[in-house]
Protein backbone atom coordinates (compact mmCIF):
# COMPACT_ATOMS: atom_id res chain seq x y z
CA UNK A 1 0.00 0.00 0.00
CA UNK A 2 2.85 2.39 0.77
CA UNK A 3 4.33 1.91 -2.68
CA UNK A 4 0.94 2.40 -4.31
CA UNK A 5 0.32 5.64 -2.40
CA UNK A 6 3.80 6.89 -3.28
CA UNK A 7 3.19 6.16 -6.94
CA UNK A 8 -0.15 7.93 -6.78
CA UNK A 9 1.38 11.02 -5.21
CA UNK A 10 4.07 11.12 -7.88
CA UNK A 11 1.37 10.92 -10.55
CA UNK A 12 -0.50 13.78 -8.95
CA UNK A 13 2.62 15.94 -8.76
CA UNK A 14 3.59 15.11 -12.33
CA UNK A 15 0.08 15.76 -13.58
CA UNK A 16 -0.47 19.04 -11.76
CA UNK A 17 1.16 21.38 -14.27
CA UNK A 18 0.04 19.26 -17.20
CA UNK A 19 -3.60 19.47 -16.14
CA UNK A 20 -3.29 23.19 -15.51
CA UNK A 21 -1.96 23.72 -19.04
CA UNK A 22 -4.22 21.38 -20.92
CA UNK A 23 -7.72 22.42 -21.65
CA UNK A 24 -8.51 25.92 -22.76
CA UNK A 25 -8.48 29.44 -21.34
CA UNK A 26 -10.22 28.51 -18.09
CA UNK A 27 -7.51 25.98 -17.34
CA UNK A 28 -4.76 28.45 -18.13
CA UNK A 29 -6.31 30.74 -15.55
CA UNK A 30 -5.98 27.82 -13.12
CA UNK A 31 -2.25 27.58 -13.85
CA UNK A 32 -1.77 31.16 -12.68
CA UNK A 33 -3.71 30.39 -9.52
CA UNK A 34 -1.60 27.34 -8.73
CA UNK A 35 1.65 29.20 -9.38
CA UNK A 36 1.11 31.72 -6.57
CA UNK A 37 -1.15 29.67 -4.28
CA UNK A 38 -4.30 31.68 -4.92
CA UNK A 39 -6.31 28.61 -4.04
CA UNK A 40 -5.18 28.93 -0.42
CA UNK A 41 -8.33 30.79 0.64
CA UNK A 42 -10.81 28.66 -1.31
CA UNK A 43 -13.32 26.79 0.81
CA UNK A 44 -15.30 23.94 -0.69
CA UNK A 45 -18.85 24.03 0.68
CA UNK A 46 -21.82 21.71 0.26
CA UNK A 47 -25.37 22.83 -0.53
CA UNK A 48 -28.16 20.28 -0.32
CA UNK A 49 -30.09 20.05 -3.58
CA UNK A 50 -32.53 17.16 -3.35
CA UNK A 51 -32.51 13.57 -2.09
CA UNK A 52 -28.91 12.34 -1.74
CA UNK A 53 -27.59 15.02 -4.13
CA UNK A 54 -25.53 18.01 -2.97
CA UNK A 55 -23.76 20.76 -4.90
CA UNK A 56 -20.16 21.56 -3.97
CA UNK A 57 -18.88 25.07 -4.60
CA UNK A 58 -15.29 26.25 -4.45
CA UNK A 59 -13.29 27.48 -7.44
CA UNK A 60 -14.13 26.45 -10.98
CA UNK A 61 -17.21 24.51 -12.01
CA UNK A 62 -19.90 23.46 -9.57
CA UNK A 63 -19.72 19.80 -8.51
CA UNK A 64 -22.68 17.49 -7.97
CA UNK A 65 -22.19 14.68 -5.45
CA UNK A 66 -24.44 11.80 -4.44
CA UNK A 67 -23.66 9.87 -1.26
CA UNK A 68 -25.57 6.68 -0.47
CA UNK A 69 -25.53 2.94 0.00
CA UNK A 70 -23.52 2.35 -3.17
CA UNK A 71 -20.93 4.95 -2.26
CA UNK A 72 -20.03 8.26 -3.84
CA UNK A 73 -20.42 9.58 -7.38
CA UNK A 74 -19.40 13.09 -8.40
CA UNK A 75 -20.02 15.20 -11.47
CA UNK A 76 -16.86 17.21 -12.31
CA UNK A 77 -13.95 17.83 -9.93
CA UNK A 78 -12.75 21.45 -10.27
CA UNK A 79 -8.97 22.10 -10.02
CA UNK A 80 -6.33 19.61 -8.90
CA UNK A 81 -5.04 21.73 -5.96
CA UNK A 82 -8.55 21.55 -4.48
CA UNK A 83 -8.87 17.77 -4.63
CA UNK A 84 -8.20 17.15 -0.93
CA UNK A 85 -10.64 19.90 0.06
CA UNK A 86 -13.27 18.40 -2.24
CA UNK A 87 -12.68 15.03 -0.61
CA UNK A 88 -12.98 16.69 2.79
CA UNK A 89 -16.39 18.09 1.88
CA UNK A 90 -17.47 14.64 0.68
CA UNK A 91 -16.27 13.12 3.94
CA UNK A 92 -18.38 15.60 5.89
CA UNK A 93 -21.41 14.33 3.96
CA UNK A 94 -20.61 10.81 5.16
CA UNK A 95 -18.94 9.70 1.96
CA UNK A 96 -15.64 8.08 1.01
CA UNK A 97 -13.52 8.18 -2.15
CA UNK A 98 -15.75 8.53 -5.23
CA UNK A 99 -16.38 5.36 -7.23
CA UNK A 100 -17.44 7.31 -10.31
CA UNK A 101 -16.51 10.71 -11.76
CA UNK A 102 -18.69 12.06 -14.57
CA UNK A 103 -17.02 14.83 -16.61
CA UNK A 104 -19.45 17.27 -18.24
CA UNK A 105 -16.73 18.47 -20.66
CA UNK A 106 -12.97 18.76 -20.97
CA UNK A 107 -12.12 22.20 -19.52
CA UNK A 108 -9.70 22.13 -16.63
CA UNK A 109 -11.87 23.88 -14.07
CA UNK A 110 -14.16 20.83 -14.39
CA UNK A 111 -11.65 17.99 -14.91
CA UNK A 112 -8.57 19.30 -13.10
CA UNK A 113 -9.04 16.84 -10.25
CA UNK A 114 -9.11 13.80 -12.55
CA UNK A 115 -5.50 12.72 -11.81
CA UNK A 116 -6.40 12.52 -8.12
CA UNK A 117 -9.89 11.04 -8.23
CA UNK A 118 -9.13 8.82 -11.22
CA UNK A 119 -6.85 6.68 -9.05
CA UNK A 120 -9.88 5.17 -7.32
CA UNK A 121 -12.82 6.14 -9.54
CA UNK A 122 -14.06 5.20 -12.98
CA UNK A 123 -14.17 8.38 -15.08
CA UNK A 124 -17.05 8.64 -17.57
CA UNK A 125 -17.51 11.28 -20.27
CA UNK A 126 -18.51 11.89 -23.87
CA UNK A 127 -16.06 10.39 -26.35
CA UNK A 128 -14.88 13.84 -27.46
CA UNK A 129 -13.76 14.61 -23.91
CA UNK A 130 -11.41 11.64 -23.93
CA UNK A 131 -10.20 12.55 -27.42
CA UNK A 132 -9.31 16.09 -26.36
CA UNK A 133 -7.68 15.10 -23.07
CA UNK A 134 -5.79 12.20 -24.67
CA UNK A 135 -4.31 14.59 -27.25
CA UNK A 136 -2.05 15.95 -24.52
CA UNK A 137 0.74 13.42 -24.16
CA UNK A 138 1.70 14.91 -20.79
CA UNK A 139 -1.51 13.76 -19.15
CA UNK A 140 -1.29 10.45 -17.30
CA UNK A 141 -3.78 7.73 -18.27
CA UNK A 142 -5.37 7.98 -14.83
CA UNK A 143 -6.74 11.42 -15.78
CA UNK A 144 -8.64 10.15 -18.83
CA UNK A 145 -12.22 8.88 -19.08
CA UNK A 146 -12.22 5.08 -19.27
CA UNK A 147 -15.90 4.78 -20.18
CA UNK A 148 -17.17 6.93 -23.04
CA UNK A 149 -20.42 7.34 -24.96
CA UNK A 150 -21.69 9.20 -28.01
CA UNK A 151 -25.36 10.08 -27.43
CA UNK A 152 -26.60 8.89 -24.04
CA UNK A 153 -25.93 6.41 -21.26
CA UNK A 154 -27.02 5.72 -17.69
CA UNK A 155 -25.35 4.83 -14.41
CA UNK A 156 -27.52 3.10 -11.82
CA UNK A 157 -26.22 4.21 -8.45
CA UNK A 158 -27.55 4.96 -4.98
CA UNK A 159 -31.03 3.76 -5.90
CA UNK A 160 -31.58 5.92 -8.95
CA UNK A 161 -30.83 6.18 -12.63
CA UNK A 162 -28.30 8.86 -13.43
CA UNK A 163 -28.65 9.67 -17.12
CA UNK A 164 -26.03 11.41 -19.26
CA UNK A 165 -27.08 13.18 -22.46
CA UNK A 166 -24.78 14.65 -25.09
CA UNK A 167 -25.42 18.35 -25.78
CA UNK A 168 -23.91 18.83 -29.25
CA UNK A 169 -22.04 21.86 -30.60
CA UNK A 170 -22.96 24.15 -27.70
CA UNK A 171 -20.32 25.04 -25.13
CA UNK A 172 -17.91 22.57 -26.79
CA UNK A 173 -18.39 19.48 -28.95
CA UNK A 174 -18.27 17.13 -25.97
CA UNK A 175 -20.66 18.51 -23.36
CA UNK A 176 -23.08 16.37 -21.38
CA UNK A 177 -26.01 17.07 -19.08
CA UNK A 178 -26.39 14.76 -16.10
CA UNK A 179 -29.89 14.04 -14.76
CA UNK A 180 -30.41 12.40 -11.39
CA UNK A 181 -33.86 11.08 -12.24
CA UNK A 182 -35.33 10.17 -8.85
CA UNK A 183 -33.79 13.19 -7.15
CA UNK A 184 -34.92 15.37 -10.09
CA UNK A 185 -31.61 17.22 -10.28
CA UNK A 186 -30.03 18.29 -13.56
CA UNK A 187 -26.35 19.25 -13.80
CA UNK A 188 -25.84 21.24 -17.00
CA UNK A 189 -22.12 21.87 -16.75
CA UNK A 190 -21.06 24.91 -18.75
CA UNK A 191 -24.16 24.67 -20.90
CA UNK A 192 -25.44 27.08 -18.26
CA UNK A 193 -23.64 30.05 -16.77
CA UNK A 194 -26.43 31.21 -14.48
CA UNK A 195 -26.88 34.98 -14.63
CA UNK A 196 -23.69 35.49 -16.62
CA UNK A 197 -22.62 35.61 -20.23
CA UNK A 198 -21.45 32.09 -21.16
CA UNK A 199 -18.08 31.02 -22.42
CA UNK A 200 -18.58 29.31 -25.77
CA UNK A 201 -15.41 27.56 -26.89
CA UNK A 202 -15.54 28.17 -30.64
CA UNK A 203 -12.18 26.44 -31.08
CA UNK A 204 -13.54 23.24 -29.52
CA UNK A 205 -16.69 22.85 -31.59
CA UNK A 206 -18.92 25.22 -29.63
CA UNK A 207 -21.48 27.46 -31.35
CA UNK A 208 -23.87 30.12 -30.12
CA UNK A 209 -26.82 28.67 -32.02
CA UNK A 210 -26.02 25.19 -30.70
CA UNK A 211 -25.82 26.58 -27.18
CA UNK A 212 -29.27 28.13 -27.57
CA UNK A 213 -30.69 24.97 -29.13
CA UNK A 214 -29.40 22.84 -26.25
CA UNK A 215 -30.96 25.10 -23.65
CA UNK A 216 -34.25 25.13 -25.56
CA UNK A 217 -34.18 21.32 -25.64
CA UNK A 218 -33.76 21.32 -21.86
CA UNK A 219 -36.77 23.62 -21.49
CA UNK A 220 -38.85 21.35 -23.69
CA UNK A 221 -37.94 18.07 -22.02
CA UNK A 222 -37.00 18.66 -18.38
CA UNK A 223 -39.59 18.44 -15.59
CA UNK A 224 -40.93 21.87 -14.66
CA UNK A 225 -39.76 21.51 -11.05
CA UNK A 226 -36.28 20.16 -11.79
CA UNK A 227 -33.43 21.58 -9.71
CA UNK A 228 -30.66 22.86 -11.96
CA UNK A 229 -26.97 22.93 -11.11
CA UNK A 230 -25.18 25.28 -13.53
CA UNK A 231 -21.54 25.03 -14.42
CA UNK A 232 -21.10 28.44 -12.83
CA UNK A 233 -23.48 30.45 -10.71
CA UNK A 234 -26.11 29.65 -8.08
CA UNK A 235 -28.34 26.62 -7.80
CA UNK A 236 -31.68 27.28 -9.50
CA UNK A 237 -34.38 25.94 -11.76
CA UNK A 238 -35.65 26.26 -15.30
CA UNK A 239 -36.20 30.01 -14.89
CA UNK A 240 -32.42 30.42 -14.97
CA UNK A 241 -32.35 28.47 -18.24
CA UNK A 242 -35.15 30.61 -19.73
CA UNK A 243 -33.37 33.78 -18.71
CA UNK A 244 -30.12 32.59 -20.28
CA UNK A 245 -31.85 31.79 -23.58
CA UNK A 246 -33.53 35.21 -23.61
CA UNK A 247 -30.31 37.11 -22.93
CA UNK A 248 -28.23 35.14 -25.44
CA UNK A 249 -30.85 35.56 -28.17
CA UNK A 250 -31.30 39.29 -27.49
CA UNK A 251 -27.60 40.10 -27.39
CA UNK A 252 -26.88 37.98 -30.44
CA UNK A 253 -29.63 39.79 -32.39
CA UNK A 254 -28.18 43.12 -31.26
CA UNK A 255 -24.69 42.26 -32.49
CA UNK A 256 -25.96 40.65 -35.70
CA UNK A 257 -27.85 43.83 -36.60
CA UNK A 258 -24.79 45.96 -35.94
CA UNK A 259 -22.68 43.73 -38.18
CA UNK A 260 -25.33 43.88 -40.92
CA UNK A 261 -25.31 47.68 -40.62
CA UNK A 262 -21.56 47.69 -41.26
CA UNK A 263 -20.52 48.73 -37.77
CA UNK A 264 -16.96 47.74 -36.86
CA UNK A 265 -16.28 45.40 -33.97
CA UNK A 266 -14.54 48.01 -31.83
CA UNK A 267 -17.47 50.37 -32.32
CA UNK A 268 -19.90 47.64 -31.26
CA UNK A 269 -17.83 47.08 -28.14
CA UNK A 270 -17.70 50.80 -27.39
CA UNK A 271 -21.48 51.11 -27.75
CA UNK A 272 -22.02 48.08 -25.56
CA UNK A 273 -25.08 45.93 -25.17
CA UNK A 274 -26.90 48.04 -22.61
CA UNK A 275 -26.51 48.73 -18.90
CA UNK A 276 -28.90 45.90 -18.03
CA UNK A 277 -26.30 43.44 -19.33
CA UNK A 278 -22.90 44.98 -18.70
CA UNK A 279 -23.23 45.40 -14.93
CA UNK A 280 -24.67 41.96 -14.22
CA UNK A 281 -24.28 39.46 -17.04
CA UNK A 282 -20.85 40.83 -17.87
CA UNK A 283 -19.55 40.60 -14.30
CA UNK A 284 -18.24 37.06 -14.59
CA UNK A 285 -15.37 35.40 -16.45
CA UNK A 286 -16.88 36.53 -19.76
CA UNK A 287 -17.09 40.30 -19.72
CA UNK A 288 -19.34 42.25 -22.06
CA UNK A 289 -16.41 42.83 -24.41
CA UNK A 290 -15.45 39.16 -24.50
CA UNK A 291 -19.06 38.16 -25.11
CA UNK A 292 -19.36 40.60 -28.01
CA UNK A 293 -16.16 39.21 -29.55
CA UNK A 294 -17.49 35.65 -29.22
CA UNK A 295 -20.76 36.69 -30.87
CA UNK A 296 -19.01 38.54 -33.70
CA UNK A 297 -16.69 35.64 -34.45
CA UNK A 298 -19.54 33.12 -34.38
CA UNK A 299 -21.85 35.24 -36.56
CA UNK A 300 -19.15 35.99 -39.12
CA UNK A 301 -18.16 32.31 -39.31
CA UNK A 302 -21.74 31.40 -40.18
CA UNK A 303 -22.52 34.32 -42.47
CA UNK A 304 -25.55 35.50 -40.49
Amino acid sequence: MTGSNSTGQRLIRAARLAMLAAAGPLLLAGAAFAADDRFSGVKVEAIHVNGPVHMLTGAGGNIAVTVGEDGVLIVDDQFLPLAERIQGAINELGGDRPKFVLNTHYHGDHVGGNPHFGQAATIIAHSNVRTRLAADAALPPVALPVVTFDDAMSVHFNGEEIALFHLPAGHTDGDSAVWFKSSNVLHLGDQLFSGRFPYIDLDAGGTVQGYIANLEAVLESAPSDVRVIPGHGPLGGLNAVREAVSVIQATRANVAKSIADGIAVEAIIKAGLGAEYADSWGSGFITEERWIRILVRDIEARGH
